[in-house]
């Protein structure tokens, strides 16, 4: 990459590298291991960047930030972040589509590992990768990318896929409505004939106050 790519670049890569250690937790073996890459990679990102070398590194850090715990909203602020980069050199654009790139395909590995307790927050999931992974396409396509073009194609439809098998045995959220405020403890064994869900109950309708319930709210077909 020539210097003044990767003069530009490397400020994408360590303002990135920044808010994605920041999203690593603080204790524990992989949270350290992840810094560690991270850190390393942050440092010599000019270096990386003028040998053409920086794509392994950058694949190592998000991996490990996601096998420390590094969560889906996450990465999305990370990818928001990349999205609002003003780049002026070939380099600093290739440097930004790609790290997109490894957001996307870092949200991919982590929703492959989520569990899911309703259709609801399936289909939730589903509507919001649809924009990035559309806004990344459009981008490689533009570009005539076509090898990137494809690959992000192909990761939205796995994950889209994953998304409807994984919907498939889960119950659907209903609408109910009492007469009356009722504790959350009443709204359970009511709804599920189970008054130790109270908590789920509380958690599904963001109930500010257990024993002053409204009288409208959702709960689990099941």
């Amino acid at each position: 990459m020539k210097r003044q790519d990767a003069i530009e670049a490397a400020g994408i890569v360590d303002r990135m590298l920044a808010n994605l250690i920041a999203t690593v937790p603080s204790k524990g073996r992989a949270c350290s291991q992840a810094r560690t890459t991270i850190g390393d990679t942050r440092a010599n990102a000019f270096k990386l960047l003028i040998e053409d070398a920086i794509g392994p590194p950058l694949d190592a850090c998000f991996d490990e930030a996601r096998l420390a715990g590094t969560t889906l909203q996450q990465i999305e602020s990370v990818r928001r972040q990349l999205d609002a980069e003003i780049t002026t050199t070939l380099g600093g654009i290739l440097v930004k589509n790609a790290s997109v790139r490894f957001c996307l395909a870092t949200s991919g590995a982590i929703i492959a590992t989520m569990d899911f307790v309703s259709r609801q927050d399936v289909a939730q999931r589903k509507s919001e990768m649809s924009q990035p992974f559309a806004e990344a396409a459009e981008i490689a396509a533009d570009d005539m990318d076509s090898m990137s073009y494809q690959a992000l194609v192909r990761l939205h439809a796995a994950i889209t896929n994953h998304l409807v098998e994984t919907a498939r045995p889960l119950p659907r959220m209903l609408n109910y409505q009492f007469a009356d405020v009722l504790p959350s403890l009443v709204l359970a064994y009511r709804l599920y004939d189970d008054a130790s869900r109270a908590d789920e109950v509380r958690e599904e309708n963001k109930i500010v106050h257990p024993a002053f319930c409204p009288i409208q709210g959702q709960a689990l077909s099941q």
